[in-house]
């Protein structure tokens, strides 16, 4: 067993600012201290992870060590975002979890099948969302072994 982690960065991309702000709360509330940012769409998801535009400085864009992506975001979606990372050797081994209100059978297998690590349907009341933030933290940043960070990228 190793010593204690150090905080990871968590980027969300949902364009919706209340679950922003609830997953926020949530996080805070589920005691995870880490880096939390977010984007508003697959766009803004792109610009940051490439670091473009508003982006450029790696001060303001620390690279995630895992992505909350939702799925239903306007100018480019979620499953358009997650193929496009999973598809660049340089952000494909960051985790993404798919945390959407769609619970659609199809969403879920498209989902998994452009390289999704995980599938959460999004609760419907804020005890919901802090119960599945705190699994979420447990799962990803207490059991599960990350991949190093490479540097920048």
């Amino acid at each position: 067993m190793t010593g204690p982690r150090k905080p990871i960065t968590i980027l969300m991309a949902d364009d919706d600012a209340e679950d922003r702000g609830f997953a926020h709360e949530a996080l805070e509330k589920a005691r995870l201290s880490n880096d939390f940012h977010t984007v508003e769409d697959g766009v803004e998801l792109l610009d940051y992870l490439f670091r473009r535009g508003a982006y450029v400085d790696p001060g303001t864009a620390p690279r995630p060590g895992i992505i909350l992506l939702d799925l239903k975001m306007p100018r480019m979606d979620g499953f358009e975002a997650l193929e496009r990372i999973k598809a660049d050797p340089s952000l494909a081994r960051i985790p993404v979890v798919v945390l959407t209100t769609s619970g659609a059978d199809e969403d879920i297998a498209r989902s998994y099948d452009l390289g999704a690590s995980s599938f959460i349907r999004k609760p419907v009341n804020f005890q919901g969302l802090v119960d599945a933030i705190q699994a979420l933290g447990r799962y990803w940043f207490e059991i599960v072994e990350l991949p190093a960070d490479p540097g920048p990228g």
